[in-house]
This record gives C-alpha cells, sequence and structure tokens, in this order.
C-alpha cells in the first residue's frame, strides 16, 4: 500500500469509517480503494491451516492466523508497516532503482538501498526470535498469560506484552517487506515485450523463489543481480516519475499490487496495475510471496531452534501456531502420554498373562505330583 494511502486508511478503519482512499500502491491491506486485501491473502495461502485442521508446526490455526495476516477490519501483523512505518522505504522494499546504461543511479546506490530493506527486514526477524523467549517460563512451561487470545493482540501501540502477540507482530512485519519484494521489484516478472526497455519498462528477471536477497538469518551482504531494481516512490507516484523520482524507474510502472488472490489455494486472478498486467506476472508476483512466506517461517523455526535448543523451539513454534497452546503444547504432549500411558498398559497386561502362566505351570506341576 502507498504510504500515504495507508496512514488515511489507518486513520478510517480505527475511527469506523467505510470509505476508503484512492487506489493503493502495494499489496494491498484494506478492501477497496482498488485493493482487496493481498497481503493478508497471500499470508492466509501460505501459512493457514486447512479449515478443521490441527497445527503440526507448518501452518497456524485459526485465531492464531487471524493475528498474524488479518481479518474484518484488522490489519494484523503482516499489515501493521501500513500503520505505522507508512514513510519508510526500508519498510516496502522502495527506492532500489536502476537501470543498465546512462542512469541516475548507480548500481552501488540501487544495492545500498536494498540493503537498507534486508537490514531492516533482519532487525524484525531477529526481533521476533527474541521475544519467542518469553513465551515459556523458568520450567520451559507455556506462560498463559503470554499466549492468551481472549482479545486480538494490540499491534502498533506499543502496550501490547503478550509474547506471542510481540513475536508474530515482529514476524509479520517482516513478512510484509518480504512479500512487497516480490511486488515492487523485477525479481520475478516480465518486461513488456511490446515496448522498449527503458525506465518506463524495466527489464523483467523472471527468477523464483525464495530469493537469495532475503536472507533474513544472515548478516552478510547478499549478492545482487545486476538488473535488479525495485521502484523509485513519491506521494504524486506515477509514470513518467515526478519530482525525485524523475526520470527514473517509478513504482507504479514496476509494481504488480493489485487483483484477486484466493487465500486458500493462492491463485491469482484479474490484476489491476500496469506491470501486473503483462503477462502473468501479477500471479508470478503472487507465487514467489506465498512461497516466500513459507520460506520465511521455516526460517524463523530454524532460528528458534538454533536459538534455544529443540526442545524448547517446540514448544515456542506450537504456541505461536496454535490457538490452545496451554492444552496442545505440553513438555510432554498429549500423544507423549498416551504412548506412555499405553505402553504401561502393555507392560501390565504382558504382566498378568505371565502371572497366570507361572500359577497354571505351577498347579500342572503340583498335580502331577
Amino acid at each position: 500500500m502507498s504510504r500515504r494511502a495507508g496512514a488515511v486508511a489507518a486513520v478510517l478503519l480505527a475511527s469506523g469509517c467505510l470509505w476508503v482512499p484512492a487506489p493503493a500502491a502495494a499489496f494491498g491491506t484494506i478492501e477497496g480503494g482498488g485493493q482487496h486485501r493481498e497481503h493478508e491473502r497471500i499470508t492466509r495461502a501460505a501459512l493457514a491451516c486447512a479449515a478443521g485442521t490441527e497445527s503440526s508446526g507448518d501452518c497456524f490455526e485459526p485465531k492464531s492466523s487471524d493475528q498474524l495476516a488479518g481479518h474484518r477490519k484488522s490489519f494484523g501483523a503482516v499489515g501493521a508497516p501500513d500503520r505505522t512505518e507508512v514513510s519508510d522505504p526500508a519498510a516496502h522494499c522502495d527506492d532500489a532503482d536502476f537501470l543498465d546504461g546512462t542512469y541516475l543511479r548507480t548500481r552501488a546506490q540501487a544495492t545500498e538501498s536494498l540493503l537498507d530493506c534486508v537490514n531492516h527486514l533482519r532487525g524484525r526477524f531477529r526481533e521476533a526470535v527474541g521475544n519467542a523467549a518469553d513465551l515459556l517460563d523458568s520450567q520451559d512451561e507455556v506462560v498463559s498469560a503470554e499466549v492468551d487470545l481472549g482479545t486480538d493482540c494490540v499491534l502498533d501501540t506499543g502496550s501490547e506484552q503478550r509474547a506471542k502477540c510481540t513475536t508474530i507482530e515482529a514476524f509479520g512485519r517482516a513478512l510484509h517487506g518480504v512479500q512487497d519484494f516480490y511486488s515492487h521489484s523485477n525479481w520475478a516478472d516480465a518486461a513488456d515485450p511490446s515496448r522498449p526497455i527503458g525506465a518506463t519498462n524495466p527489464p523483467g528477471l523472471n527468477l523464483p523463489a525464495p530469493s537469495a536477497v532475503l536472507d533474513l538469518r544472515g548478516t552478510n551482504a547478499p549478492t545482487v543481480p545486476a538488473a535488479l531494481s525495485t521502484g523509485c516512490f513519491v506521494l504524486r507516484d506515477r509514470v513518467p516519475g515526478v519530482e525525485a523520482c524523475e526520470r527514473r524507474i517509478t513504482h507504479a510502472g514496476l509494481n504488480k499490487d493489485n487483483g484477486k488472490v484466493d487465500p486458500r489455494t493462492g491463485s491469482a486472478t484479474q490484476p489491476t496495475t500496469p506491470r501486473g498486467k503483462v503477462g502473468d506476472n501479477f500471479a508470478k508476483a503472487v507465487a514467489g510471496a506465498i512461497e516466500e512466506t513459507r520460506h520465511q517461517w521455516q526460517e524463523l523455526r530454524a532460528a528458534l531452534e538454533a536459538g534455544y535448543g529443540r526442545q524448547k523451539a517446540s514448544l515456542m513454534i506450537c504456541a505461536l501456531t496454535h490457538d490452545d497452546p496451554l492444552n496442545d503444547c505440553r513438555r510432554h504432549s498429549r500423544l507423549t502420554v498416551v504412548l506412555v500411558v499405553s505402553a504401561g498398559l502393555i507392560g501390565l497386561i504382558g504382566a498378568g498373562f505371565l502371572v497366570a502362566r507361572i500359577r497354571r505351570r505351577r498347579e500342572r506341576l503340583m498335580r502331577s505330583g
């Protein structure tokens, strides 16, 4: 979503008003004004458990998914940057534009802007790992007050104390940026073959997800393809660019922000932006964002295990993804208890058979003697 539209939308939603701003300039966070809650639907397609399915750690159950993806008027964690980071290009991977040949910016300048985004998202990712520590007490049991979802997570206020909420919010903010990367860059798309390559029609890289550029667990600078570009953004976002974006690749010309996304299958149809309408660019951007979202959840799980050990990480992952973690996420799971009890019963039954067999043998010996 454009930072201007995001700020207006936040005020309107908070006030309960149904009017929405003019068409947005990123994967959408609200329903209306040209947006279709694209961030929410991408996140659900990637990480929401199928209806009636218990999470095994690879998906989020309904209430937990609501906190991450958003629901009704709630932006959810993935939409939080469109409320409080609307003016920060690093939160949306903007302003990393470059075009080979005579261009206003060098490859090094564009890469520096892109690394600002990567480092910003790494910070959010590390924040999620750190906040997860408070999900468990000193006995490695889930803390009731830290995982209670009797009320929705309060995002963006600084007053939220529940560890499940703060962990999901930090992770959701990281997901917002990685999803925007696929919409705002030419990583996964193609140029319009009917027009010459230039600032209004930059080349497309047509690369798959996940992207090595988005190494959020890492600390080194990733390798950036020479032709990789995101769009320059100003409030008067248009093609050709104006103000600071004059004669540059613009967000308006490169984004694949809006269209219909099926939150169950991830199917992407009815694109509405110029670049999104070229070939299957919108579908590629959505598919890349979904795959990257799943990858980053796997990365977060791996980071939790590396930081806290396998047992603690397993409990943390369970607490984040389950709607009833107090019952579902104990050190000795229900399955373990069932197995232990079953083994005990089998042992008792076996012992009973053995005792009975010994008695019968003694009786036979007594009768024969």
